[in-house]
């Protein structure tokens, strides 16, 4: 039998073991959530600089789009007055990997050590802004023009839209024009700059839809160009005529561009003789120009509308909207020129 003092002993060494082992593994504990946390973080930290480099780097090849598109302009600029939808400039580009745009280095070697023009995508494409109707010609001089208001009244019956909203909306545009005017309006809706802002004039996202393709929002009045318009644009724009006659305009003019409205007028006929400098042209001054980048799953997409005169083109205004793979997430940044 052993004696009393060793049971004792060994009955107190026991709970030291076990407290012992449980301080060994809290602390290993402690380390692996010290350790992963120090991962997380280091992980986290890269993955924010890599984003905020791609950032940067989808800012400045939209950049350099944006730059080729106005010496696209400007090229144009120099070959005549009129602009039709021959032109350079109207063809789109069709998404393409960017490596495809980079030139080879002296030796014939193209630099893309790191394959990140493999990975990304460019698209683009500029558009005749006076080829639609500008809601800014409703209201001249502080009131609503009732023979523009008559053409968009033939716009909305060819698309089917309700009259009455179109009346909202010019009685609202009148209100936000004299409000832009005078600081002290009151009641007044905020000027649109863009066309989905359309809708603070009372314009629903159904319309807005259909009228999308037809309509824009322009700093100032602005003719319309006929060599650009669409069919429902050019019936809309020239009294009497119907829809079908303006497809036949359109494949007309699509054909072999008119050159002039003296030209248009000897060419199409009795219509055309109602043809008015201030409202109908063949030349354009305002493109919006459209660049897409898309790499993994992130799209940025960069519209500016420019204001060519002559061979200088000026932006007016620039929108970035970055659209990603996960459904809500748009964020959009617009910066006045």
């Amino acid at each position: 039998m052993k004696p009393r003092h060793c049971l004792t002993v060994s009955r107190l060494k026991a709970p030291q073991q076990g407290a012992a082992l449980l301080m060994a593994m809290l602390t290993v504990a402690l380390v692996a959530v010290l350790a992963a946390t120090a991962v997380w973080q280091q992980w986290r930290t890269l993955s924010v600089e890599t984003a905020e480099r791609q950032a940067q780097q989808a800012h400045w090849l939209l950049a350099g789009a944006q730059d080729w598109a106005r010496v696209v302009l400007r090229e144009d600029g120099r070959s005549g007055n009129t602009d039709h939808l021959a032109e350079p400039w109207s063809m789109p580009l069709q998404e393409a990997r960017l490596s495809s745009f980079l030139a080879a280095d002296t030796s014939g070697v193209l630099n893309n050590s790191d394959g990140l023009a493999d990975q990304v995508f460019l698209s683009g494409r500029i558009i005749d802004m006076q080829s639609r109707l500008n809601v800014r010609n409703l209201v001249v001089n502080g009131e609503i023009d009732t023979s523009e208001l008559q053409i968009w009244l033939r716009l909305y019956r060819l698309l089917g839209l309700p009259e009455a909203e179109l009346l909202q909306c010019s009685a609202q545009l009148k209100a936000a024009l004299q409000t832009n005017a005078n600081t002290n309006a009151a009641n007044a809706p905020l000027l649109p700059q863009h066309m989905e802002q359309l809708s603070w004039l009372g314009i629903s996202s159904a319309s807005l839809a259909r009228l999308a393709p037809h309509i824009t929002v322009l700093p100032v009045a602005t003719t319309v160009n006929l060599n650009t318009a669409s069919a429902e644009v050019l019936s809309a724009v020239i009294p009497g005529l119907d829809i079908n006659t303006a497809r036949q305009w359109e494949n007309e003019r699509n054909t072999k561009p008119w050159d002039s409205l003296d030209d248009l007028r000897k060419r199409m006929g009795p219509l055309a003789q109602n043809l008015s400098d201030k409202r109908h042209s063949v030349n354009t001054r305002y493109f919006q120009i459209t660049g897409q980048l898309r790499l993994d799953s992130v799209t940025l997409v960069e519209r500016s509308l420019v204001l060519r005169e002559g061979i200088v083109s000026k932006t007016v205004w620039r929108e970035r909207r970055a659209l990603h793979a996960e459904p809500g997430c748009i964020s959009t940044i617009s910066t006045p020129c």
